[in-house]
């Protein structure tokens, strides 16, 4: 009964993610299939590194033939991100068990936006809620990725602007997580932190030092806001 309950509030929880991954997903295998790649690089891409973003830069990658060492230094900036995030589920990872090795490898930003939601209610399984959650999204993104390749096979369209669809999801996530709660400290630290490096770095070098700046204010407000409930 608890399992099937999880199940069911982990699937509910996972429908925003379901529409923006299923068209993500298409959008990314529309564009690796324009580059001349079949169906099956679209799934095999999706089920072994699952990257989003990083998916959609990939496939500019693979067909501009850029060496072993861009692709590295590429990688690292696009998702350098996850390092950062990454060390706040430390915590809720430790006790999954033989889940824990997928769950990290599972942990997207939709699926980490997901995971960070307040308590769960009563008769929901935490970590089978943190696996069934990691596996629907990821089956999400596979489903879309092969369906674009499958329909640029088969359809002939202008797929210009199409990787506009992974800004568009981080908009909507934002605005999601904005309206779940009271406590727009956060947000506005991150949004302001990321447009200071913008001004000061520039487009290509302000990931990693908004992602610092971005990590050293979340510890320091977590530490100020529960200093402030003690007083109160």
């Amino acid at each position: 009964m608890k399992q099937n309950s999880t199940l069911r509030y982990a699937f509910i929880a996972s429908l925003p993610v379901m529409a923006g991954y299923f068209v993500l997903g298409t959008g990314f295998g529309v564009l690796l299939q324009d580059k001349g790649y079949s169906w099956w690089w679209a799934a095999l891409m999706s089920v072994t590194i699952y990257a989003g973003s990083m998916q959609y830069v990939a496939v500019d990658l693979l067909s501009g033939g850029a060496t072993l060492i861009a692709a590295a230094l590429m990688t690292v900036m696009v998702n350098i991100r996850h390092l950062f995030y990454g060390l706040t589920m430390i915590e809720k990872y430790s006790d999954t068990g033989w889940r824990k090795p997928y769950l990290i490898f599972a942990l997207t930003d939709e699926t980490y936006s997901l995971v960070c939601a307040p308590e769960l209610p009563e008769g929901v399984d935490r970590k089978r809620y943190y696996f069934y959650l990691s596996l629907m999204n990821q089956c999400y993104w596979i489903a879309g990725s092969v369906t674009g390749a499958a329909a640029g096979a088969a359809l002939s369209f202008d797929s210009a602007g199409i990787d506009f669809a992974m800004t568009a999801l981080f908009v909507v996530i934002f605005v999601e997580q904005w309206e779940k709660t009271k406590q727009h400290l956060p947000a506005v630290t991150g949004v302001v932190i990321s447009a200071v490096c913008r001004l000061v770095f520039g487009a290509s070098g302000f990931l990693i030092p908004s992602m610092i700046g971005i990590l050293a204010a979340m510890f320091l407000e977590k530490k100020w806001l529960k200093e402030g409930v003690k007083n109160d």
